[in-house]
């Protein structure tokens, strides 16, 4: 059961980050992926971040490859007739089509779902959009930020003066666009494998994204707005639950939500009076006393390098982590024993899907 996808058959029309990352989490269940991309230029992602090296090599990026490698690419003109068909002859042998136009873009081209699921009546056909198929808001253009932007994530992510931060994780192409996509298609595969009967999934990452912007709706439900960095209680309103800085300049998580992760916490310290003050004990989310402790335990951290914290929390349990680069993340070996990180025949690392079946 490691391929449990194995068998299936995608045309994933995507380009760019959403839709590939969704076939690239389905290719690493087992599904077989047919890219299809334009003629000559492909898939204009073969060219974000590309280095000088690639681009002499003639090497897509590394941008394209960590999430395409896995996939069979043909290219194909749909506004040619001959290319059109040969597009039109994958369909009977397909379960899932996906695409990432903008709404009515594969209608115009005489390959909307009523013609496709024509052909085929239980084919599964995604679109993965800005905005969703329908309402005011479906034809205009989009980017991760601006998805971001509209839902409120984008205002939860300000640093201590209140400025937005630019994140470098693209939370709405991925979590609003691929993890949704690839959730509602297996809901709609699992339907149409019942009943013989496709469907069309459509998927805003806008939408996503919002859904998923959990924790800052429960203040809007209770006060009638949001929290500012700071004062709540996953934002750094509480000194069980932040971020501290050691001597050398690195950043630690702790994450010692529970009481019991907490008491250990000053345990190690030889802080059992800290251990009294804590918000399931009634210290306030945001208040000047969690935020006096706070300082009181950045000075401490502050004493010593990472080196000597993460010897001195070696082996104990209370949530409490170094602040990782992402080059240190792929060699550490929490990834390598998972498999998360895998070394290919050139010894180049690449991240592999997370999804594990034992």
């Amino acid at each position: 059961m490691n391929k449990p996808l194995s068998g299936l058959k995608v045309i994933d029309l995507t380009r760019l980050l959403p839709g590939p990352v969704c076939t690239w989490h389905l290719a690493g269940m087992g599904a077989d992926i047919i890219k299809v991309e334009d003629r000559g230029a492909g898939d204009y992602a073969r060219n974000f971040f590309q280095t000088p090296q690639e681009l002499n090599a003639e090497i897509p990026s590394v941008f394209y490859r960590s999430i395409n490698s896995n996939k069979q690419v043909v290219y194909l003109d749909l506004k040619n007739p001959e290319d059109t068909q040969t597009f039109l002859d994958l369909i009977p042998t397909a379960d899932l089509v996906i695409e990432s136009f903008r709404p009515g873009v594969m209608d115009r081209l005489g390959l909307g779902p009523a013609v496709l699921r024509g052909i085929k009546p239980s084919l599964v056909y995604c679109a993965i959009t800005g905005y969703g198929m329908s309402g005011s808001w479906k034809d205009k253009a989009c980017h991760d930020i601006n998805s971001l932007a509209l839902t409120g994530v984008l205002d939860q992510l300000r640093d201590v003066d209140g400025r937005p931060i630019m994140p470098n994780i693209q939370i709405a192409d991925v979590l609003g666009g691929a993890v949704s996509a690839a959730m509602g298609c297996l809901a709609a595969l699992w339907q149409a494998q019942r009943n013989g009967q496709g469907s069309v999934v459509d998927i805003s990452m806008t939408d996503g994204v919002l859904a998923h912007n959990v924790t800052a709706q429960v203040s809007v439900h209770n006060l009638g707005r949001t929290l500012g960095p700071s004062e709540d209680l996953l934002n750094g309103g509480v000194p069980c639950y932040n971020l501290y800085q050691a001597q050398d300049g690195a950043w630690f998580a702790l994450g010692a939500l529970e009481l019991k992760f907490w008491e250990t916490f000053c345990e190690v310290l030889d802080k059992p009076l800290w251990a009294t003050q804590h918000w399931s004990l009634g210290q306030e989310v945001g208040g000047q006393v969690g935020k006096a402790l706070r300082d009181e335990v950045q000075a401490v951290i502050a004493m010593h390098p990472r080196q000597y914290w993460q010897d001195k929390f070696s082996g104990v349990d209370c949530c409490f982590t170094p602040v990782l680069s992402l080059n240190e993340t792929m060699q550490h070996s929490l990834f390598i024993e998972r498999e998360m990180v895998k070394k290919d025949g050139k010894g180049q690392s690449w991240l592999q899907t997370p999804v594990r079946f034992i």
